[in-house]
């Protein structure tokens, strides 16, 4: 029996004989088959073409992304946190040489993800580490497509985690979406880990929000609006997107209000005819 792999957004199947017949993920508006039509690969195939780089986003912060570029392309982070490392979001390489050099970083205590594009090998890299929880938020259950016993599907509006981090439902995206908040980052000024429940901008000053970022499907003010809400009671210097380079080191709490105000502004006409 073989795990397969989407090409297109990196989800892995539930193991079996042959090609599953349609990825629901791709198919989903939030994303797309590709082009070529729906392709597929092994986790041994992308252990003999591709690798993964390891380096510091920020003091103890690790990020860890494959290369070359696979899927999607985001990158993983890997928190490093006095009760247990925690792994946010997930990619789907995992091979001997990013197990020994996370463990030689502390191993990994749980895996959290900010919402379904990035389940990804999560169910491969929690059995590297022993089978750790995968905590993801129950309204996404639905797009799951390996499911595992180590998946913890927890509800309501926040899960408190160790070391006073927590994931906190943002919605907007997804239903489930979901972002973490790491309190004792940037010397204790605090840090969202968002995934691109909040997209950092290209200029690193700016966050935005879509329902769907390829095929440019915006979300409402309403669903802007609650996601600034679900995260304004918490302490945060610094906002850590999903790709290499997408972070604001600094003054991120007015990044994100002067972006949810560009936003809601243009949906309401601000740029029009400009």
């Amino acid at each position: 029996m073989t795990c397969f792999i989407c090409v297109t957004c990196g989800t892995q199947f539930a193991d079996g004989a042959r090609e599953p017949e349609r990825c629901p993920v791709c198919e989903d508006e939030r994303q797309y088959v590709g082009r070529g039509g729906q392709r597929w690969t092994t986790l041994e195939a992308l252990r003999a073409t591709h690798r993964n780089r390891i380096e510091a986003e920020a003091d103890e912060l690790l990020g860890i992304g494959t290369e070359p570029a696979f899927a999607i392309n985001e990158r993983a982070l890997l928190v490093h946190s006095p009760g247990g490392n925690l792994l946010w979001d997930c990619i789907a390489l995992v091979d001997d040489d990013t197990v020994a050099r996370v463990r030689e970083a502390g191993g990994i205590r749980a895996i959290a993800i900010s919402h379904p594009h990035y389940y990804s090998g999560m169910v491969e890299w929690s059995r590297a580490f022993g089978d750790v929880p995968i905590l993801l938020h129950a309204a996404d259950r639905e797009w799951v497509m390996r499911d595992s016993s180590v998946i913890d599907y927890w509800d309501g509006e926040t899960r408190m985690l160790w070391d006073d981090m927590t994931l906190v439902r943002c919605g907007g995206h997804f239903a489930g979406g979901t972002v973490a908040h790491v309190p004792h980052l940037h010397e204790g000024r605090g840090a969202l880990l968002t995934g691109d429940v909040i997209q950092v901008a290209m200029d690193n000053r700016h966050v935005g929000f879509m329902r769907s970022f390829p095929n440019y499907i915006p979300l409402s003010a309403r669903a802007v609006h609650g996601i600034a809400t679900a995260v304004a009671p918490y302490r945060f210097d610094a906002i850590h997107g999903a790709w290499w380079g997408r972070s604001i080191a600094g003054d991120a709490r007015a990044a994100l209000a002067r972006s949810v105000d560009r936003y809601v502004a243009a949906l309401e006409g601000a740029y029009d005819g400009a």
